[in-house]
């Protein structure tokens, strides 16, 4: 299909031609960060909240957040208008946003790109109904004296670390990363939420994981529901007794975990609370989420 347009530092050019320098920092350290949204009917979902986490990120790494961030935010909207009517009716569209130092500490003006394509349902879309293996993992997450939770970045190789270790052991499985105190940390790219019969949804303590703005729907999505929901250290062997768990993302959304390291969680399938969520997920953004993910998979 036509790739659209992306923005690359103030201009707009033809996606398949955007390229960073190998010698940008963000290549050659790693110091790049990051937003990724989704649309839902062709409209961005939570752009201020993203935005939001974005300013706070450029913030920490020390960058001048209130003009990224408010550039981000007009080559956002201005990215749905240029690209929108590219894909089907129904489809949606995966946003990336970020922004690196450019070539040097000292450079004039940051690397600054949004660029996007169709949603990668193909990568998942099966698991809204079948549910989704987990492995905890070796590698751990990254202390909060390298760099705090709350910053989203590309120095992800704990990530891919984590993720290769997940397929050795576990094949098809996704990586959980404990954090360096030993209790439940992130998924690779998600947050992890526990189902407790007795206790309702409970995720790691949020001073310790990246701020999710799935999870924080999640959550709102629970109010509504009479669901209640908490934060507390979680040990491994809590999947074991979890009635449901879950992993929430921007692409996803929500999505249940049936096993983790083998053995299952719950019953071992997709469970009401998690169809009682994902049900009112969909209503609130106008979209079948699992079927749109169906449909659309089938086409990639």
């Amino acid at each position: 299909m036509n790739l659209g347009q992306a923005y690359f530092n103030g201009n707009w050019i033809d996606a398949p031609a955007l390229a960073i320098p190998v010698t940008d920092l963000g290549f050659t350290l790693g110091a790049t960060v990051v937003e990724r949204l989704r649309t839902f009917a062709g409209a961005p979902f939570r752009v201020e909240a993203h935005l939001a986490r974005l300013h706070n990120s450029l913030s920490i790494v020390g960058w001048n957040a209130v003009a990224l961030t408010a550039e981000v935010r007009s080559a956002i909207a201005e990215f749905v208008r240029r690209n929108g009517a590219l894909i089907a009716p129904g489809d949606d569209w995966n946003i990336v946003a970020l922004a690196t130092p450019g070539e040097s500490a000292d450079a004039a003006r940051p690397t600054v790109c949004v660029h996007g394509g169709p949603m990668p349902f193909a990568a998942w879309a099966s698991r809204f109904d079948s549910g989704v293996d987990v492995c905890l993992t070796d590698v751990r997450q990254t202390p909060a004296n390298c760099w705090p939770p709350a910053l989203k970045c590309r120095s992800r190789m704990h990530y891919y670390l984590a993720d290769q270790e997940a397929a050795r052991r576990c094949p098809g499985a996704r990586a959980v990363l404990l954090d360096q105190r030993g209790f439940i940390g992130e998924a690779s790219t998600a947050n992890v939420v526990l189902y407790f019969a007795d206790r309702g949804l409970v995720t790691p303590r949020l001073e310790g994981v990246l701020p999710g703005i799935s999870q924080q729907v999640l959550f709102e999505l629970a109010d509504e529901l009479g669901i209640a929901h908490g934060e507390a250290d979680l040990l491994p062997d809590q999947f074991a007794v979890a009635s449901e768990a879950l992993l929430t993302s921007t692409s996803i959304c929500v999505q249940p975990i049936v096993r983790h390291d083998g053995q299952p969680v719950g019953a071992g399938q997709p469970g009401p609370v998690y169809r009682k969520l994902l049900a009112a997920w969909s209503k609130k953004v106008g979209v079948d989420i699992a079927a749109q993910a169906v449909e659309f998979a089938k086409a990639r």
